[in-house]
């Protein structure tokens, strides 16, 4: 018998009658009542008695309605459309990864031990750090992970927070702390630089603290004096954390050449796709002196009986395998094929070409961010330099501008309102290698003719 693949299984009316019974809704309109009338059909407008190739036409036709962004795209606020070559997803998606469990038994998973190892090398290069363990789920529980083995060295219960870090990372880091109890503060940005407010060693607020993180470049795309923070965090006894965009390590200094002792991040843009904001996989790399406190797992390389090379877990901090109390994490996958996507787009690249990659995105950024500060009415939130993505205030309102450009074929950045209530005038604006030349001029011109509509308008209190 010929075993035949599916892509699409159809339901019959009773399965569909137990589906809705078990969900408890009544029927399918029920169902879908969340889905605005306008982008809802009945059914869709086919004839009866079509071909298979003839129907595929027809609902290709009908695909074609669908706005595709592409370059028009300038979305990022932690998750970025960066160019992905064919052969990442042609090697991670082959079966001997897609189809590998967890790796318990070292004897039956040697390649998948071997990749993460292989994953775990390229962090540290990068970063500047002697060590990384096996990944985390993402950037924003990376953060929560590393300020927590920082409390654990250093003895301390108090955590010191940016104010420019994502509100995702801050909202996580904060419900971690909400368990045991850890206290948490939040530094101010400088209302002109937006970088984080650089404190000194005896100020009150790093006293206690044995945990200061900072965001590499901050939510507003501005970048950090990582080194002066290091500084003040040290003498102060507390250690620092650094959350960096990882396409920035191209070109920006490493956190561990600017004196952090943790360095953390999310890997979507080595490889993976913005897929509505997931799946990712989260890194974390420490110094030596910290091995014992990391979460998860770590990868290490030796020698069989036979000295032949091989790989082993060497250390696995997780309450499955020790007693509860001296556990480390919980973290319960290292999310293997994410970070196997990274490391082969990682290898594919190559040094150079991601230093490269990253001075297209900081130069198209820069180039963009000049014309668009040129139109009335459009200026930079924060003064300080920036790598990728930017923060614009729009007088007349961020929303409407945004609104307004997608009706143009664009889709201009983040409306900051999602993140901080009452920032009607705000936009990120985020630019990557795929926002070709011709899509920043379009842009500019579209901004151009968007801005007249909106300046009639009374202008909202300016909040940063």
């Amino acid at each position: 018998m010929t075993y035949q693949h599916h892509t699409h299984l159809p339901h019959t009316a009773e399965e569909r009658r137990r589906m809705l019974e078990t969900i408890g809704v009544s029927s399918v309109e029920e169902l879908f009542q969340v889905i605005p009338e306008t982008l809802r059909s009945e059914e869709l407008p086919l004839r009866s008695g079509l071909s298979e190739m003839e129907t595929r036409v027809q609902i290709e036709r009908l695909a074609a309605n669908n706005r595709v962004w592409g370059g028009s795209g300038f979305l990022g606020a932690g998750c970025y459309n960066h160019y992905i070559p064919s052969a990442v997803r042609s090697l991670a998606s082959r079966s001997e990864f897609t189809t590998a469990y967890t790796p318990y038994q070292a004897e039956v998973s040697q390649g998948t031990l071997r990749h993460i190892f292989e994953f775990q090398t390229v962090i540290t290069q990068l970063t500047e750090l002697e060590v990384a363990n096996a990944s985390l789920y993402d950037g924003a529980s990376a953060a929560a992970e590393a300020a927590f083995l920082a409390l654990r060295q250093t003895g301390r219960n108090h955590i010191v927070l940016s104010a420019g870090l994502h509100p995702e990372t801050i909202q996580t880091v904060e419900t971690y702390a909400s368990g045991p109890g850890a206290g948490v503060e939040r530094i101010p940005l400088d209302r002109e630089t937006g970088r984080t407010t650089t404190l000194t060693s005896n100020s009150g607020t790093l006293e206690e603290a044995g945990v200061l993180i900072i965001q590499q470049p901050n939510f507003f795309g501005v970048i950090e004096d990582i080194a002066s923070h290091a500084r003040a965090a040290h003498e102060a006894g507390a250690l620092l954390v650094v959350v960096q965009n990882p396409i920035t390590l191209g070109v920006l200094s490493p956190p561990g050449a600017e004196g952090a002792d943790i360095a953390v991040g999310d890997l979507q843009p080595f490889g993976n796709p913005a897929s509505f904001g997931g799946p990712s996989a989260g890194y974390l790399a420490c110094h030596q002196d910290l091995l014992r406190q990391l979460p998860g797992r770590l990868v290490g390389e030796t020698l069989d009986a036979d000295g032949r090379r091989c790989y082993t877990l060497t250390l696995q901090a997780r309450e499955q395998h020790i007693r509860r109390s001296r556990a480390t994490s919980n973290i319960c996958s290292n999310q293997a094929l994410n970070a196997l996507t990274a490391t082969i787009y990682l290898a594919l690249l190559g040094p150079e070409a991601l230093h490269r990659v990253g001075e297209i995105c900081l130069r198209r950024a820069h180039h963009l961010c000049v014309a668009l500060a040129s139109i009335p009415d459009i200026e930079r939130l924060y003064s300080a330099p920036f790598f990728h993505e930017f923060a614009l205030t729009v007088r007349g309102g961020a929303g409407n501008f945004v609104e307004r450009m997608r009706e143009k074929g664009i889709d201009p950045g983040v409306h900051l309102r999602r993140f901080y209530p009452g920032s009607e005038e705000t936009i990120l604006v985020a630019v990557t290698e795929v926002n070709t030349p011709a899509d920043l001029a379009r842009y500019v011109e579209a901004a151009s003719q968007v801005m007249p509509a909106l300046r009639s308008k009374e202008p909202a209190e300016r909040t940063r």
